[in-house]
């Protein structure tokens, strides 16, 4: 973690041109950003000409976009599978993507390569098109930077203009790299951003086509960094939440923050106090424990989140001592009353008495379900019927399960220290993720971003004297807090489509955001794998708005999963609608 004076000695590093610092403060490592673009490789297949990159920037967790160009120069359309495979421990993973190319038509298409793959290989085919003879294993090499990613929706040219951040080489020791996209070529979908420390647009943000920008403010309210130069208020046409009048301050919207800048030097400096800052993520699932951690679960000892996974060695034990009571004295005392034949049968006869026991306990105890316990952090747009979620879940399947779906603006997350491919993907229709999503018998915690649709709301209305609230928030409403009248109330708990009468207020100088939150306990954040969206979530609620807690599935896009529900805990926060009398 770098400290605040070393921060600050960068800074001086980089901005002001110097490498001179305080004699007692040691001279900064790096200096200016890398271009980290890459170059491209051409193969010609038939009418079919591939263009990708040999070498591409990954950032630190999520997904690292990878871009094939694919045109056609006959004059029939082309169905073209695009396959990468990466290596692990289990066997080979794949991330596929199947798109059709029309007659004499140049298309831009993405695959999303999870973050933790360092290498792997490329191959394109046709299916059905025997002129298209397979691109056979291109190496592929996904490269980390040493400091900071960030993504650069525009030029090279654009973003030196504006940063006022120098560029060197890779041999100077840059502070951090930069990977530069056309606007009109950028993925469509959050796995692209997700992963990234910063997304930065900086020349003009007409040439950003709408439906990236759609793409762009998901990423920012999932906990994402926007950084942007000074515009006119117009910016809210494209990022809805953001405050009328414009503050070059990093503004809270929705988990993330956004960030205008004005001078290239005021821009330079917004880049590395934002990379400064050890940012864990906003979604942190624990991930298995490596090998030299041989006694714990998850890695550092961390405590699964699923009881369910949990051995149970206080029955291990007592069957394994009568067991042992069996087949030890017992066996002694059989073969003196009996002989040693009867021990010859007894024994093998015991073992098997036990298997029959264990299997038959799996199956009538933990069946055939998948067993799960999931949390989340919820902000509801009311205004916009859709809801910003950041989700964990931990999963335990005594029987692998089938492919699961995500829509283009969710993002599944593996934990940050997999080392490996954990699941085949495939990203033709938003993702679906199909084998190694819930191996059997193994516990496993995936996280999710998603901005969904979504009519959840909490009613508010006034009849006489009193105040009603009603429950239409999707899911049992377990305890909360309204401000109105600019006090605040305790929500009633409420099945969903219930009412119910608000009570007294709280006494003045009740925090019942932090109140809610340490109730709850270190459940509500999943023992601090969503700590990366608590700070925004802390704020203060306005006039009119409310924080509850609800209990089942949740809103994340993985609840549709048939499970059985060990624990439930989402936090949801929003404005509260006002309902007719």
């Amino acid at each position: 973690m770098r400290s605040a004076v070393l921060t600050a000695s960068v800074l001086l590093c980089v901005l002001g041109g110097s490498r001179a610092v305080a004699t007692s403060v040691a001279e900064p490592t790096g200096y200016g950003y890398r271009d980290a673009s890459g170059t491209t490789d051409t193969r010609e297949h038939g009418d079919l000409r591939v263009t990708h990159r040999p070498s591409v920037l990954k950032p630190e967790r999520g997904y690292t976009p990878f871009d094939v160009v694919l045109q056609n120069s006959g004059p029939v359309p082309l169905q073209v599978r695009l396959t990468f495979q990466g290596h692990s421990s289990s066997g080979p993973r794949t991330a596929e993507r199947t798109v059709e190319v029309a007659p004499r038509q140049r298309l831009v298409t993405w695959l999303f390569l999870p973050a933790e793959v360092q290498a792997g290989s490329l191959m394109v085919g046709s299916p059905g098109q025997a002129s298209l003879s397979p691109l056979a294993h291109a190496p592929v090499y996904l490269e980390r930077s040493t400091g900071g990613t960030v993504l650069v929706l525009g030029t090279l040219k654009d973003f030196d203009d504006t940063s006022g951040v120098p560029r060197v080489e890779a041999s100077g020791s840059p502070l951090f790299s930069v990977r530069t996209v056309e606007p009109r070529d950028a993925p469509r979908e959050l796995s692209g951003y997700v992963g990234h420390s910063v997304v930065m647009v900086p020349g003009d943000l007409a040439s950003v086509p709408a439906d990236v920008w759609a793409v762009l403010e998901a990423y920012v309210l999932t906990g994402g960094r926007l950084v942007l130069p000074q515009v006119s208020s117009s910016l809210t046409d494209r990022l809805p939440l953001l405050p009328k009048e414009g503050s070059r301050d990093a503004v809270p919207y929705g988990f993330g923050r956004v960030l205008r800048c004005g001078a290239a030097l005021e821009c330079g400096r917004t880049l590395n106090a934002m990379l400064g800052e050890v940012i864990p993520g906003p979604v942190k699932p624990a991930g298995d424990a490596p090998r030299w951690e041989r006694s714990n679960l998850l890695a550092g000892g961390v405590a699964p989140l699923l009881e369910h996974a949990n051995t149970p060695v206080g029955r291990f034990l007592l069957l394994i001592f009568a067991f042992v009571l069996a087949v030890g004295p017992g066996g002694l005392m059989l073969a003196r009353r009996r002989g040693p034949v009867a021990v010859l049968v007894a024994v093998p006869l015991v073992s098997l008495i036990t298997c029959v026991a264990l299997v038959t306990w799996s199956v009538l105890v933990d069946g055939f379900a998948v067993h799960a316990a999931r949390y989340s952090l919820t902000w509801l747009d009311v205004e916009r019927s859709r809801a910003v979620t950041l989700g964990v879940s931990a999963w335990y399947a005594n029987v692998s399960a089938g492919p699961v779906r995500f829509p283009a603006t969710s993002a599944l997350l593996a934990p940050d220290n997999a080392d490996e491919m954990l699941a085949d993907l495939d990203w033709t229709h938003g993702l679906t993720v199909t084998h190694g999503f819930l191996p059997p018998r193994t516990y496993r915690e995936w996280g999710e971003v998603a901005v969904l649709p979504s009519r959840a709301r909490l009613v508010v209305r006034k009849e006489g004297g009193s105040v009603r609230v009603q429950n239409a928030l999707g899911s049992r409403l377990e305890q909360g807090y309204v401000r109105v009248g600019n006090q605040h109330y305790a929500l009633p708990a409420l099945e969903d489509g219930a009412e119910g009468a608000l009570g007294e207020p709280l006494p003045e100088g009740e925090t019942p955001v932090s109140r809610l939150l340490s109730g709850v306990g270190g459940q509500s954040l999943a023992e601090g794998r969503l700590s990366g969206g608590e700070e925004n979530f802390r704020a203060p609620l306005p006039e009119g708005g409310f924080i509850a807690r609800l209990g089942g599935l949740g809103p994340a896009p993985s609840s549709a999963v048939d499970v059985e529900l060990e624990t439930g805990v989402h936090l949801v926060r929003g404005q509260s609608e006002e309902g007719r009398p």
